[in-house]
């Protein structure tokens, strides 16, 4: 696949937040996980799980304390990109989609734990056929903002979007399992020449809706949890024109939009709370506003006053000028929000240049975590990174292969004597990173040379220009030995975590296994995996497959969970972190009075 939406997020959010305090992942909000220490309280990772037909039956849970009315007020540095379902990918769109897209299934957020429920569907679905079939069921009482029914028909129409030309920049997952090629709309060009997919099958009476897959997935039930198959109705599809003013089937509808300036969102009095075990939906309205970059949303918020009271940071977190004065303020650490990412900050190290193993090895020992996570801002910025699985993973076991929990300032001995072992003293590494787009980066390129001639290196550092930076980290013949780069998952197991960045057949110009690790081993593994219908025995596999990789390959030198703090103002209620986009849960919020 592409480069994740999600990971672009995080791997550009360093330009965008003004500091290394980036967008992530994982738990917050009182149930946060990290290391204690400068003002960062620990606490548990949260967990991930599938849930029941009753844990899919709704209303969603009652906050404590919370009550309808008034308006929140997120503020973003930047608007949403796309409104369209099929057309989000990119996490910032995906959190507003919560609030007027529904999918066959989704995620009930507590206290940072996430559980899989059916969403429109009345569970995750049945899975048969060794994950080639798939079939779910919708709730009754579910309808549109105009108050008309909404069918399988529509859930189709949503997934049959997704093949269209202009909704290229959407999740793929589900076209290429259906059609079994990547290159799906060779076989299929949307639903609007009239022709429907002979793969997705549906019974308006027993409101059903049936995947019948060339590829198996027993992960399916989580695919469908994106944004990008959400449903929409054929009645109101205005196609390209539908990213500006999509039909709602959520708590709340579109009502205002001046571009780049504001965005409002009011009820959608036809959503039926008893169909969604998900979404509360306090407000009466969200106001969004977009411009204010971090720093100035930050002091606006730690002021408090007027409208601010009311409002959020959306997608920029607390940046480094003002992180301590707002980690050792009890009265603005209360109005914080804080989760580690689920994904990965690290180095790619090239295995088609690097090919030596024990050298790789010795990358890992000497690279100085903790002289960077200085740079970063310290154990505020995040957690170190040890394995590829994220803390909130399903199944993630933690280990520690190359001792930097116990050594986190590297320890270049031992990285020296791995390289005199392998006859390669003095090996020439070159070093990359994305130059101009956060100042930390000329910073850590100075603490990593140091250690690196330590440990028996010749480094040689050579950044590339930011905006220009992937295009060439991607390319099969580039001239890097280390490359920094960054990967989210698009949902919390290991395949979208392990498989686009190690799989050696997906080595190409673009893609992303920028390490080229291509070792047979590892591709069985992952297909083994792939296949595992059993999710406790899949979660086990990834797992083992994470160790092994660091193990025996070693193609990456993992870096950090970042971490991000979001402020709000002190009229704004039931604050929780969404540990897969990065964001508060919006649906959650309630104004107090």
């Amino acid at each position: 696949m592409s480069l994740s939406r999600r990971n672009f997020v995080i791997a550009t959010s360093v330009a965008a937040g003004g500091s290394m305090v980036l967008s992530a992942c994982s738990s917050g909000g009182g149930g946060g996980g990290g290391t204690s220490g400068g003002g960062v309280s620990a606490g548990k990772y949260s967990s991930v799980s599938i849930g029941t037909k009753e844990d899919s039956t709704g209303p969603a849970p009652e906050i404590p304390g919370a009550k309808k009315g008034g308006t929140i007020r997120p503020i973003s540095p930047q608007d949403f990109s796309h409104l369209d379902p099929q057309r989000i990918y990119y996490s910032w769109n995906s959190e507003v989609g919560n609030l007027y897209i529904r999918c066959l299934t989704g995620y009930r957020i507590d206290g940072g734990a996430m559980k899989l429920v059916g969403d429109l569907a009345t569970d995750t679905g049945t899975m048969s056929d060794g994950g080639k079939t798939w079939t779910y069921t919708l709730k009754d009482g579910l309808k549109w903002e105009d108050g008309s029914e909404l069918t399988v028909e529509d859930v189709r129409h949503g997934i049959e979007r997704g093949f269209a030309s202009f909704t290229t920049e959407g999740a793929t997952y589900l076209q290429a399992a259906l059609t079994g090629t990547n290159d799906f709309r060779s076989v299929y060009k949307g639903p609007y020449d009239g022709k429907h997919l002979d793969s997705v099958v549906t019974d308006t009476a027993k409101k059903t809706i049936t995947f019948h897959l060339k590829t198996a997935r027993p992960d399916l039930n989580w695919t469908l949890a994106m944004q990008s198959y959400g449903a929409v109705s054929a009645k109101h599809d205005t196609k390209e024109k539908y990213d500006k003013d999509p039909f709602s089937c959520g708590p709340y509808r579109l009502s205002a939009h001046s571009v780049d300036k504001s965005l409002t969102m009011v009820r959608n009095t036809h959503w039926d709370p008893a169909t969604d075990p998900i979404r509360n939906a306090y407000p009466d309205s969200f106001t969004f506003e977009f411009g204010p970059e971090a720093l100035q949303t930050s002091d606006r918020l730690i002021a408090d006053s007027g409208t601010d009271q009311y409002a959020v940071m959306a997608y920029s977190g607390v940046p480094a000028e003002r992180i301590q004065k707002v980690l050792t303020t009890p009265a603005l650490k209360s109005r914080t929000v804080d989760g580690l990412l689920t994904g990965l900050y690290y180095y790619a190290i090239n295995c088609k240049r690097i090919p030596d193993l024990k050298v790789r090895q010795a990358l890992n020992y000497a690279w100085p975590l903790q002289q960077i996570r200085t740079i970063y801002g310290g154990p505020s910025s995040g957690d170190y990174a040890t394995t590829i699985l994220g803390p909130d993973m399903a199944g993630r076991v933690k280990f520690d292969i190359y001792g930097k929990l116990a050594k986190p300032q590297g320890d270049t001995a031992k990285a020296k004597a791995l390289l005199k072992e392998a006859g390669k003293l003095g090996q020439k590494i070159v070093y990359t990173y994305p130059q101009g787009s956060n100042d930390a980066f000329e910073k850590t390129k100075v603490v990593i040379a140091n250690a690196l001639k330590e440990a028996g290196f010749d480094p040689v550092v050579k950044p590339v220009e930011a905006t220009s930076y992937y295009d060439q980290v991607q390319q099969i013949d580039n001239s890097f030995d280390v490359m920094w780069f960054g990967w989210s998952p698009d949902w919390p197991t290991g395949f979208t975590m392990i498989q686009p960045l190690f799989d050696g057949r997906v080595i190409a110009n673009g893609a992303n296994n920028v390490s080229q690790l291509k070792v047979s081993w590892v591709d069985a593994a992952i297909d083994k995996a792939a296949a595992l219908t059993d999710a406790t025995q899949a979660n086990a596999a990834w797992a083992a497959l994470d160790r092994q990789l660091m193990e025996k390959e070693a193609p990456i030198i993992p870096e950090m969970y970042q971490r991000r703090f979001y402020l709000y103002g002190s009229k704004v209620g039931g604050a929780e972190y969404d540990p897969l986009n990065s964001s508060f849960v919006l649906y959650k919020l309630y104004a107090k009075s």
